[in-house]
């Protein structure tokens, strides 16, 4: 007999909500984590009483009213609205590209003056394109120029997306970039989901409230004792690497990583957004996050005398790094469709999540693809 119906690898969001769904089910479940803490990349740290992202900042957003319920029944959510700013040589910009922006750049005041000025850029764009007899973009800085023009590009997409992806934009495909969205209305709200927010007291709350009453254990690596882990469970539910899962079978996938320089300032409030990229290719830090701006409105802010803010280094991943985004592109695309074979032959493992998956997910279709699978084993 199977002491448990799962053992769950990997505590993030897939992985806790797959066992709170499973749990109420009647399932025993079992989720270990090879770090020391739950929750995967949505963990925050406790530093000077302030929620710190630990692995980047995320922000809960969506449209489904079911998956909004949710996480609401787990932890309460605030109405954190996440309205970043871009810095480009010491000029702040809003984001996303709206009306605000459009004022601050060139300085006009109506829709139909800065969709004038965005037309004539793209224009250019067709003409340099046609006169090299180029009909689809070849590149990331093609599609970006069709899509919003010289000025937006250069300033406020270019050095950050080669910060990103660590090589120059005329080299990345243009399928990285499939839109840019325009708002030609004064908002600065970056989603148009209908409901987003930041759980209230941080997202280790909302890990607690899915794995509570279910088992958990960290420091475990389920490849340091494989045949323990899978001979306690009649399924494995693995959120991990699908290129370790099969002992990198066809070789290893490739991935963008992120080092996280996170500092205390002896200040109330350091820059007054939570979130404010750097979009010039001579800083090399991509963004800085001030945490509690994640959680503290208004003047409340002041009444912590302290702030943390995290600088984010983008670079290669290489073994030992943590992967944090998977490289889409025709080569690894093609890996992963060679190891998703091998998966879908494995009828006692389900493969959920960002890295089991190669795909980029928000949080609230992580926790849909949770919500839709059958917990009756």
């Amino acid at each position: 007999m199977s002491t448990y119906d799962y053992i769950v690898v990997g505590s993030g969001l897939y992985g806790a909500t797959f066992a709170h769904l499973a749990h109420k089910k009647g399932n025993r479940c079992l989720v270990i984590d090879k770090r020391q803490h739950l929750g995967g990349n949505i963990y925050c740290e406790n530093i000077e009483g302030i929620n710190v992202h630990k692995y980047g900042a995320h922000i809960f957003h969506t449209s489904n009213k079911d998956v909004w319920d949710f996480v609401n029944e787990i932890v309460p959510f605030n109405r954190y609205t996440n309205s970043p700013l871009a810095s480009y040589k010491g000029k702040l910009y809003n984001l996303p590209f709206n009306m605000n922006t459009f004022f601050q750049m060139w300085g006009v005041t109506t829709p139909e003056k800065a969709l004038a000025i965005i037309e004539e850029q793209r224009s250019e764009a067709k003409t340099l394109m046609a006169a090299e007899r180029v009909i689809e973009p070849r590149n990331l800085e093609e599609q970006a120029l069709l899509l919003v023009g010289r000025d937006i590009y250069e300033r406020l997409v270019k050095g950050y997306t080669e910060k990103q992806w660590g090589r120059p934009c005329h080299e990345l495909p243009a399928f990285i970039i499939r839109r840019l969205p325009l708002r030609f209305v004064f908002d600065n709200n970056y989603f148009n989901d209908k409901y987003q927010g930041i759980p209230e007291g941080g997202y280790n709350k909302l890990v607690n409230g899915l794995l509570e009453g279910i088992e958990t254990r960290v420091g475990c690596d389920f490849f340091q004792d494989r045949e323990h882990w899978e001979s306690l469970a009649k399924k494995i539910v693995y959120t991990g690497r699908i290129d370790e899962y099969f002992g990198y079978r066809f070789g290893k996938l490739d991935y963008r990583t992120v080092r996280f320089d996170t500092e205390v300032i002896d200040s109330p409030n350091f820059q007054g957004n939570a979130v404010i990229n750097y979009t010039e290719r001579e800083i090399a830090f991509t963004r800085i996050i001030e945490h509690k701006h994640f959680e503290t409105f208004g003047q409340a802010v002041y009444d912590n005398p302290k702030t943390v803010v995290t600088k984010e280094y983008p670079s290669e991943w290489k073994e030992g790094m943590e992967p944090f985004y998977p490289i889409n592109d025709t080569r690894n695309n093609a890996l992963y469709l060679k190891y998703k074979a091998l998966a879908d032959s494995e009828a006692n493992v389900i493969f959920g999540g960002r890295l089991a998956e190669y795909k980029y997910y928000d949080m609230a279709p992580i926790i849909e693809k949770a919500l839709s699978l059958d917990y009756n084993g």
